[in-house]
C-alpha cells in the first residue's frame, strides 16, 4: 500500500541532516570550490540536450550522501515504481496517478483495475491529431464557411496554466494567421476583454471542464455562447464550439456535438493534465507533430526519472536540495527564474504544479504534520525581475534558493541580446554564489578613488553576504521536446517531494472549502434572502456589496 512510512523527521536520515546542517550553515561555497576544482562535474546531470548544474549549492559530500539516505528512508524508488505500475497512489481519492502514460509513446502496456489504459489514450491522441489538423488546414470550418483562426481556451487552474504556459512558450511554431486566447477568470473582464478582440466567423471554442459544471469554466462558456449566437445564430455553436470532458449528456445540452467532445480520465489531476486532450489548443496552436514531440520530450525525463540511481536522477536531486533548505535551514521561499521571454508563465504554472500539490498539513497516515512541508513559490522572466525581487535575494536577511533556466541559443538571434542575456544569468548565479566581502567592497570602493570617509560609509552597503543557492538549468534550445522534458522534470520533483514529506501530491482539498462558501454567498448576494451564519465582518461586506451595487 502507498503511504504509511514512519513519520520522516524522526528517522536517522532526517536526524543527520539536521545535526550536519549546523554544521554546513557556516562554510562558503566559494570556499568549496577552491578546494575542490572539479565540483561543478561532481554536482552536475547531463541528459541530452539538458544539464543541470547543481554545484552551487550549500552541500558537500556527506550532505548528500546524507540526503540520498533520506530518499531511501523513505522508499522514494519502490514509490516510483508504484506510480508507473498504476497502483493507487492518490488514496484520498482512491486512484491511480498516471500523467505519464499519457505521453507513454513506446505504447508500453499500463494497467489500471486489470485493465490496460493505453488503448484508450491512443484513440484520443489519435481524435486530437485529426480534429488539430483539420482546423489548421481549414478543413474544420467555421458555420459561415470561414477557416478559425482565433482559438479560445475556456478553462481553469489547470485546464488553463498548462495549455497557457505551453501556447506562450512555443508561439514560435505558431502559424502567423493564427492567434489563441485564454479565459479563466470568473471576473467579467477576462471574459470581455477577450471576446472585444475576435470575429465571431473565425474564432473557436474549447470549453474544458471534466464534469462540465465547473462554475466558472461554465459562466465564462455560456458568455461566449450567447456572443456567438447574438452574431450568427443559435445553429452556430456546434461548428464554433468543442468541448473537454467527460459528460456527454451536459456537452450535448450547451448545444455541443458529442464528436467533437474529447475526453480524459480520473487518473489524470487537473494540473497535470496539459499532455491530455486538455492540450488540445496546443496541438492546434505549434501542430500535432510539435505536440507529440513536447509529449517525447516528457517521456525522456519519465524513463529517466524511472530508471536513474538517486544520486544522478535530476528529480530527485532537485526535490532532495529543496528539502535540505525547507527543512533543515528554515527557507521558507524558492525562486524559478527563467531567461527566455517565451517562458513567461512558467513560474504561474509552477506556482500550481507545487504550491496546490504539495501545500497539506494532513499526511498519509492521517495524521496531522509537524514539519514544514511546500515553500513559497515565486518568480518571473529574467532579465526584468533583476530589477524587481533580485535586491532581496542578493542582500535580505535570509537566502532564498533560485532555479535559473536558459537557453544556450535563441529562437530570436538578434545582434548581442542573447550573448548579453546570457551574461546575466551566468553572472547572477556567480554573484549569489560569491558575495562580495566589506573588505573587497572597501578595495573596490578606493580604486574608484572614493576617500576614506565615503570608503567607511558605503563599504557595507556595497557588501554582498554571498553563500546563496542556485541550480542553473540549460537547454540547447527551448523547444517542444526541451519543454516537455522541463515540465516533466518539475511534475516529478515534486512528487520526490511529496514522497518525503509522506504527503498525497494529487489531491487538492483546500481548493474546495472557498467554493463551496462562494455557493451559499451567492443567493445572498443576487437576492432578498436574509444573510446569516456568517461573522460579523463577512455578514457587513455583503451588505455593504449590495447596497454599492443597487
Amino acid at each position: 500500500m502507498f503511504g504509511l512510512n514512519k513519520e520522516i523527521n524522526k528517522t536517522r536520515a532526517w536526524k543527520h541532516l539536521e545535526k550536519y546542517a549546523s554544521k554546513i550553515r557556516k562554510v562558503e561555497m566559494r570556499d568549496m570550490f577552491e578546494k575542490d576544482p572539479k565540483r561543478a562535474e561532481k554536482y552536475s546531470i547531463n541528459l541530452e540536450n539538458m544539464l543541470v548544474d547543481f554545484s552551487k549549492n550549500r552541500i558537500d559530500e556527506k550532505a548528500f550522501i546524507y540526503l540520498q539516505a533520506l530518499a531511501k528512508q523513505a522508499k522514494v524508488q519502490k514509490k516510483i515504481e508504484q506510480m508507473f505500475s498504476g497502483e493507487k497512489i492518490n488514496i484520498t481519492e482512491n486512484r491511480a496517478v498516471l500523467h505519464i502514460a499519457l505521453r507513454n509513446l513506446d505504447n508500453t502496456p499500463i494497467y489500471v483495475d486489470g485493465k490496460d489504459v493505453m488503448p484508450e489514450i491512443n484513440r484520443v491522441l489519435a481524435k486530437i491529431k485529426d480534429f488539430s489538423e483539420d482546423v489548421r488546414l481549414g478543413k474544420f470550418k467555421g458555420y459561415t464557411g470561414k477557416k478559425l483562426t482565433n482559438i479560445v481556451n475556456i478553462g481553469i487552474g489547470g485546464s488553463d496554466l498548462g495549455p497557457k504556459m505551453a501556447v506562450e512558450a512555443l508561439q514560435r511554431y505558431m502559424p502567423k494567421d493564427m492567434k489563441c486566447y485564454f479565459i479563466s477568470n470568473i471576473d467579467g473582464t477576462a471574459c470581455a476583454e477577450v471576446l472585444n478582440k475576435l470575429d465571431p466567423e473565425t474564432t473557436l471554442f474549447i470549453v474544458c471542464s471534466k464534469t462540465f459544471t465547473t462554475i466558472e469554466t461554465l459562466t465564462n462558456a455560456k458568455t461566449c455562447r450567447k456572443w456567438l449566437v447574438d452574431a450568427l445564430g443559435e445553429h452556430a455553436t456546434s461548428k464554433h464550439f468543442v468541448a473537454v470532458s467527460t459528460n456527454p449528456k451536459e456537452v450535448a445540452s450547451f448545444g455541443i456535438d458529442v464528436e467533437n467532445m474529447f475526453e480524459f480520465w480520473d487518473f489524470v489531476g487537473g494540473r497535470y493534465s496539459m499532455w491530455s486532450a486538455i492540450g488540445l489548443i496546443i496541438a492546434i496552436a505549434v501542430g500535432y507533430d510539435n505536440f507529440e514531440k513536447m509529449l517525447a520530450g516528457a517521456n525522456e525525463m519519465d524513463k529517466h526519472f524511472h530508471s536513474a540511481p538517486l544520486d544522478k536522477n535530476i528529480p530527485v536531486v532537485l526535490a532532495l536540495l529543496s528539502i535540505w533548505y525547507n527543512n533543515f535551514f528554515g527557507i521558507r521561499n524558492h525562486v524559478v527564474v527563467p531567461y527566455d521571454q517565451y517562458l513567461t508563465y512558467l513560474p504561474a504554472y509552477l506556482q500550481q504544479q507545487i504550491m496546490e500539490s504539495n501545500g497539506k498539513n494532513v499526511d498519509l497516515n492521517n495524521e496531522f504534520i509537524k514539519y514544514q512541508t511546500s515553500p513559497v513559490i515565486f518568480g518571473g522572466a529574467g532579465t526584468d525581475v533583476q530589477h524587481s525581487f533580485f535586491q532581496m535575494i542578493h542582500q535580505g536577511t535570509s537566502f532564498v534558493p533560485c532555479d535559473f533556466i536558459i537557453p544556450a541559443i535563441s529562437h530570436n538571434e538578434i545582434g548581442e541580446h542573447h550573448e548579453i542575456l546570457l551574461a546575466n544569468i551566468l553572472a547572477q548565479s556567480e554573484a549569489l554564489m560569491k558575495g562580495k566581502t566589506v573588505k573587497e567592497a572597501a578595495e573596490e570602493l578606493k580604486a574608484a578613488g572614493k576617500s576614506s570617509e565615503e570608503i567607511k560609509k558605503l563599504k557595507k552597503y556595497k557588501s554582498f553576504k554571498g553563500n546563496r543557492p542556485s541550480n542553473t538549468i540549460i537547454f540547447k534550445k527551448i523547444d517542444p521536446h526541451a519543454l516537455g522534458m522541463l515540465v516533466a522534470m518539475y511534475e516529478h520533483k515534486t512528487f520526490v517531494e511529496g514522497i518525503i514529506w509522506n504527503i498525497n501530491s494529487f489531491d487538492q482539498m483546500g481548493v474546495e472549502l472557498g467554493k463551496q462558501m462562494a455557493l451559499r454567498i451567492l443567493p445572498e448576494l443576487q437576492g432578498n434572502k436574509d444573510i446569516a451564519n456568517h461573522d460579523s465582518s463577512t455578514k457587513a461586506l455583503i451588505e455593504i456589496i449590495k447596497r454599492l451595487r443597487k
